[in-house]
């Protein structure tokens, strides 16, 4: 076994019998390849991760290969999520040099880490033909690669940055309004979501567009929204049988999907099914809601509560094995029902998709369009198919499972714990709060030391891997909403305790910025900052809303000064790349229409908690309970019930019912 034996990521224990002389990334690597004098090859991937596996079989796996590898470079794997800051740096210099990125991701580095070239996928024969023509080109022209290296390090530096803008600018409905011209090229008006093949679900896409159509009065926008919603669930993206969403549609149709289940995915989406349906009661959005909680209790969670990361796409070597059926398997596990499951998924004798016989579930027509086509009543039609559902379910958790990455990452149990409390303020199921309730017990107990928190945690207990900006500022997000439909101000101490730590550590107040890593962490050959919101938002604009909400909540104007900062820097980009600011313009969507502060006091605050949700407000925060200490609960507490909307540090007069504090809002 080579030096990865030891590791705690599944990723890197996935290599550890690969006859390649793979290190970790850390000291012994790096200073080896100095006394050495050796090219760096850091390849950097993650366990679910389908052509990671198709290049370490054809690639690693291989004898000959590995010899090469062995003998001309110092070869270090990196799994990117626990390592996402020597991913970035990276990512970047392959974007840099290609235009492109993906994993896995191959780069070639002088010997103290500055990149010189790069790739993701590479065949068997070309990656030993790039192999031998870089170290030659290694030991023949050396200033050559010296230069090359300094320019491409240079850029990476720069490389999503932005420049520090002093000044206020009053932001306008006709900002958001040129914003959405950019939008709307990148919006599909017939299969939804954004662009063609592949389709990616992008929930926080979604959610400022929601929110947009709703505060705009957008209506042409509300109803793509809603199409995109609809055909994210009816599609094969959407696991039918087993709950949750695989990570991308491979068609341009939701129809086929790279079969892998990250957490953060679902997490997200969670969250936006469950917003929508307070925007638009469609039972369908709480269906799917409940059904992606169902599917990570059952296959995400640890014994202890917290949220494992992904479901990978493969099973017995094969992507998607799994979770494909012939016709004649659902024939003998359905009998006289599979014709009626037949045609609501469309399972075909030849197969839907390009797997020979093989079908991916998915749905076209609304159960009562169906239900009308077939002579059966809709409650005749769901009650069998759900019959139907748990009969596969059961004969397909009989299968070679895929495999589970057991790593319990911060950043994205902060993501689910946030999805569950959305979850619960939108359906009011307890069980969706017991569990939030559980998950934010074990990051207080397990990640969580004073206000330092670990990114990562594996049964055998913490990692010494660092701990990342997107750590802090999802499980801080998660601690708001936790507040917000517990009123227990402890989630809200604890939150703000968290983000003193990363101003303390992570904020350049000279730039207006955050960096990804802490001043003390390692150092790297960058220190960046994530702006760019992608499938996951960025966590400087993840810290930015944090900010202004813990601002108001507080009173604390250094914190509202920050958000604000943060949201000046960005704006400029907004209206020129606005679909990779999604999370920064819902921040300026508040800006615009500015943020309720809405307070329930007295002995049935939570009854009148649970009443207000019901009512699409995106631009609120929510606080209150039968006593509590925050600035803007001062002398609202009596034997009364009442409700008290604010706004610009102004309260309205107190509402003795939810009507009338809707009044306050909608007037």
């Amino acid at each position: 076994m080579n030096k990865l034996a030891n590791s705690t990521s599944p990723y890197l224990l996935q290599h550890a019998n690969n006859p390649v002389n793979w290190y970790p990334w850390g000291p012994e690597a790096l200073q080896k390849a100095k006394d050495e004098n050796k090219l760096i090859l850091v390849s950097i991937g993650y366990s679910a991760c389908h052509w990671c596996h198709v290049m370490e079989h054809e690639s690693f796996e291989d004898e000959a290969v590995a010899g090469v590898m062995n003998e001309y470079f110092v070869c270090i794997k990196v799994d990117r999520e626990e390592r996402p800051d020597v991913d970035q740096i990276y990512m970047s210099a392959i974007q840099l040099m290609s235009g492109r990125g993906g994993w896995p991701l191959n780069c070639i580095c002088l010997p103290d880490q500055r990149p010189i070239y790069g790739g993701t996928y590479f065949r068997k024969n070309d990656w030993t033909s790039l192999l031998f023509n870089l170290a030659d080109f290694y030991k023949t022209k050396p200033e050559e690669a010296e230069d090359y290296a300094a320019r491409l390090t240079e850029g990476i530096k720069q490389y999503e940055s932005v420049a520090f803008v002093a000044e206020q600018p009053a932001y306008t409905k006709a900002d958001l309004e040129t914003i959405l011209t950019t939008w709307r090229r990148y919006i599909d008006p017939v299969e939804g979501g954004f662009g063609g093949a592949p389709k990616f679900p992008m929930p926080n896409n979604s959610l400022f567009l929601m929110r947009y159509a709703h505060l705009m009065k957008d209506d042409g926008l509300a109803e793509n929204v809603k199409l995109t919603l609809r055909k994210m669930a009816f599609g094969g993206i959407y696991d039918h049988v087993g709950g949750g969403f695989a990570r991308y549609a491979v068609d341009g149709v939701w129809h086929v999907p790279h079969f892998e289940k990250m957490l953060y995915d679902n997490a997200q989406l969670l969250g936006l099914y469950a917003e929508a349906y307070i925007w638009n009661p469609d039972p369908l959005y709480k269906t799917i809601a409940d059904e992606i909680v169902t599917f990570v209790s059952r296959e995400l969670t640890s014994p202890q509560n917290g949220f494992y990361s992904a479901l990978d796409a493969d099973s017995e070597g094969k992507e998607g094995k799994f979770y494909i059926f012939t016709k004649t398997e659902i024939g003998e596990v359905l009998g006289e029902d599979a014709d009626l499951f037949n045609i609501y998924y469309h399972v075909t004798e030849d197969g839907n998709w390009e797997e020979e016989q093989s079908n991916v579930f998915f749905r076209r027509e609304e159960d009562a369009e169906l239900a009308g086509k077939l002579g059966l009543t809709v409650d005749e039609l769901t009650s069998r198919i759900n019959i139907s559902r748990k009969k596969v379910l059961d004969a397909r958790s009989k299968r070679v499972r895929p495999g589970l990455d057991n790593k319990i990452l911060a950043s994205w149990n902060g993501l689910m714990l946030k999805g569950l409390c959305e979850a619960y303020r939108a359906f009011n199921k307890q069980e969706y709060l017991e569990l939030a309730l559980k998950n934010a017990e074990f990051i207080t107990n397990n990640l969580l030391t004073g206000a330092k928190l670990s990114r990562v945690y594996k049964k055998e207990g913490k990692s010494g891997v660092a701990t990342f900006l997107d750590d802090y500022a999802n499980v801080v997000d998660g601690f708001i909403a936790l507040y917000e439909v517990t009123f227990n101000e402890a989630w809200l101490i604890q939150a703000q305790k968290l983000v003193d730590y990363t101003l303390a550590h992570y904020y350049h107040k000279e730039g207006g910025i955050f960096f990804y890593t802490a001043d003390n962490d390692e150092v790297l050959i960058a220190r960046k900052s994530e702006i760019m919101d992608g499938v996951i938002p960025a966590s400087n604009s993840v810290m930015a809303r944090n900010l202004k909400k813990l601002g108001l909540f507080f009173d604390n104007e250094g914190y509202l000064e920050v958000s604000a900062q943060l949201l000046r820097n960005i704006v400029p980009q907004l209206a020129k790349y606005s679909t990779a600011y999604s999370n920064w313009t819902i921040l300026l969507l508040d800006e615009v229409f500015g943020t309720y502060e809405v307070a329930i006091t007295g002995n049935n605050a939570e009854i009148k908690r649970i009443e207000t949700e019901q009512n699409y407000i995106p631009n609120k925060i929510m606080l209150g309970g039968k006593n509590g200490s925050l600035p803007l609960l001062a002398e609202k507490f009596n034997n009364d019930t009442r409700i008290f909307v604010c706004r610009d540090k102004t309260c309205g007069l107190p509402a003795y019912n939810v009507a009338d504090a809707l009044k306050q809002i909608n007037n």
